[in-house]
């Protein structure tokens, strides 16, 4: 696998974008990888793409992958709060632009899955299929996103964190883990109050239900069997929306499968993105 360089950076739809884009290295790998979409992951609230980690070294092989820091998060810029779904979409696309990428399989985690369904309803000719991991048609209520807004944006998100974790990670992954759980706390904490809010007001806004129904590219579902943020009740009245879907959930799990239970996770997205290819 090798990167463009350690640190790339794009200048597109008003803001900068921190990505990694990567191709295989085997010559034949790379060439079969140029006649198939990439792969484009997209991160939850509060991470960066160092979330996929996991998950890209077992795909990067055979597939080009495109990671991206969205607005507000990791190394990218963070505009004035608020945004709108339309302003994460638009910087996808702007992005995939940028580097050429003409087909794409969008894999989406929380709002990251919220940003691959925009992405299927803002350019449904350039989506080949959608992985759409614990995520929903919508995520949570106005009173919850009001709230979250509220204290990132007068104290940051240090206020917000323990409550996060407890959502994201099921209790005995955390008490196993304590050095990891400490790791993913400051990524957490060193977003920007600003981006934070920013995508909360987004989150809020948006509603996929009519979306979800239009989709006619082959879509994976993935739940967390012990998710408290989007729970696999919500994955599965996702899949249920979304004709043809298949779903699939990962014991052990909580809200983010790449971390707490990468192997089985990567397993999943590699059968289905086999079955893509192959039909």
């Amino acid at each position: 696998m090798s990167a463009t360089s350690p640190l790339d950076f794009a200048a597109v739809n008003g803001v900068v974008l921190h990505y990694r884009f990567t191709q295989p290295v085997d010559a034949q790998a790379r060439e079969d990888a140029a006649g198939r979409p990439a792969l484009v992951f997209v991160n939850s609230l509060g991470t960066d793409f160092r979330l996929w980690d996991a998950v890209h070294a077992h795909l990067a092989p055979h597939w080009r992958i495109l990671a991206y820091d969205k607005r507000g998060h990791g190394l990218s810029s963070c505009p004035p709060s608020p945004y709108a779904m339309d302003d994460h979409v638009a910087d996808a696309v702007a992005l995939s632009e940028h580097l050429g990428l003409d087909r794409f399989i969008p894999i989406g985690i929380s709002v990251g899955g919220l940003i691959a369904q925009g992405l299927w309803a803002a350019v449904p000719d350039r989506v080949a299929a959608l992985v759409l991991c614990c995520t929903g048609r919508r995520i949570g209520t106005p009173e919850l996103w009001n709230t979250r807004i509220a204290t990132a944006s007068a104290k940051g998100v240090e206020p917000l964190a323990d409550g996060v974790l407890e959502r994201w990670f099921p209790d005995v992954w955390r008490s196993a883990n304590e050095a990891e759980l400490a790791g993913w706390r400051a990524m957490l904490t060193r977003t920007p109050g600003e981006g934070y809010a920013g995508t909360c007001a987004a989150i809020r806004d948006t509603d996929f239900t009519s979306v979800a129904r239009t989709v006619t590219v082959p879509t994976l579902c993935i739940a967390g069997e012990h998710d408290k943020a989007t729970p696999p009740e919500l994955v599965r009245e996702l899949s249920g929306l979304v004709p043809g879907a298949e779903r699939v959930e990962i014991p052990g799990s909580g809200h983010l499968p790449p971390i707490d239970n990468a192997s089985p996770m990567h397993a999943a997205i590699a059968g289905f993105l086999g079955r893509v290819v192959a039909g």
